[in-house]
């Protein structure tokens, strides 16, 4: 990229919020509300099953309470809802949101299917099918699908709008691909930086391919005091676990770590988290002060062309100050205050 072209990518990076519905959905929707008020874009909510309030609920309760931010799931799963079930509710979404609804898809972890006994059969396969059918009934017409795990017979979805845009996430290599073959956009979320390159490229490279324009988000927690990282080592102990084996290499945890962070979730994430290493946490958050968290998401999009820069909000009950620091680096950023120098 040219410099010109640079700085107008950073001025125009768009920038989300996600959020852990632990919380009521009258307080998720007053949240929504401030993230309005200061400018934020997008708003997400992720669906984790019987860990939060109940997505759709949620989402409905945010519509209402707002009137420009756009909403959706960030993400929810094709195993404990299925994709008809979500298409239906994500259009019906966008017809009470004045259009301002989008569906985002991952093949779901082990925080939202563990506890429900259900298990990742064929994630690359299931969410590729998900997609296609939740493409097929958003174009409102009748569709028919046959696919290894999901069937439509004349199904017929009245109310769907194809301009509904689907998001997925993930970070295996073949999910990335058929993402950026199928989707609207690409959400790498809590990738480490440095698998964050080649994943970009390779991103680029299937979309290509399969002349598609996708649009890339990446999603990573601010860390910028010794409370954030307590917090954010809690929300490392699934990322962990569910992480590629290439990443759990990179930072040297094993399988041993693996199998004694999972078999402590059980207890909940704060004795799971007293397990997660510092050093195992570092390579996938922003830290430093808001001027140093500025200048790494400059640095960001400007080696990826990075679209929409995703603040994660898993604990709620700080959400509001998370959103004030967002913020903050978010003006810097755009402003280019600070002097540049490699991150």
């Amino acid at each position: 990229m040219s410099d010109q072209t640079v700085e107008a990518a950073i001025s125009q990076l768009r920038w989300g919020l996600g959020l852990m519905p632990d919380l009521p959905v009258a307080q998720v929707a007053e949240l929504g509300a401030l993230a309005e008020q200061m400018g934020f874009a997008r708003f997400s909510v992720y669906d984790e099953g019987l860990a939060t309030r109940e997505l759709y609920v949620t989402l409905t309760a945010l519509a209402l309470r707002t009137s420009r931010i756009e909403l959706g799931p960030g993400i929810t799963n094709p195993y404990s809802r299925h994709p008809s079930v979500a298409a239906s509710a994500i259009a019906s979404l966008h017809e009470l949101s004045n259009a301002r609804a989008f569906l985002g898809f991952g093949a779901g972890g082990s925080l939202t299917l563990d506890p429900i006994g259900l298990t990742r059969e064929h994630p690359h396969q299931t969410l590729k099918e998900a997609i296609l059918v939740a493409r097929a009934l958003l174009g409102a017409g009748p569709a028919n699908y046959e696919g290894r795990v999901f069937r439509l017979r004349h199904a017929h979805l009245a109310y769907g709008d194809p301009s509904i845009p689907i998001w997925v996430a993930g970070r295996g290599p073949r999910v990335l691909a058929t993402a950026a073959q199928l989707a609207d956009g690409v959400s790498l979320d809590h990738i480490h930086r440095d698998f964050l390159g080649e994943q970009v490229a390779m991103i680029r490279s299937a979309a290509a391919a399969a002349g598609n324009r996708v649009e890339l988000a990446y999603a990573a927690t601010i860390v910028v005091t010794d409370a954030d990282l307590q917090r954010v080592r809690r929300h490392m102990t699934y990322r962990l676990a569910d992480s590629p084996s290439a990443v759990q290499e990179t930072i040297g945890i094993s399988a041993a770590d693996i199998l004694a962070i999972r078999s402590a979730m059980a207890d909940g994430l704060d004795a799971a988290a007293r397990l997660v290493k510092d050093e195992w946490v570092f390579p996938f958050v922003i830290h430093g002060t808001p001027a140093e968290c500025a200048r790494r998401i400059r640095e960001l999009t400007r080696l990826h062309g990075i679209d929409e820069f995703t603040v994660p909000m898993p604990d709620p009950e700080v959400a509001s100050e998370v959103m004030s620091v967002a913020a903050e680096i978010a003006l810097l950023v755009a402003g280019n205050d600070e002097p540049q120098h490699q991150s």
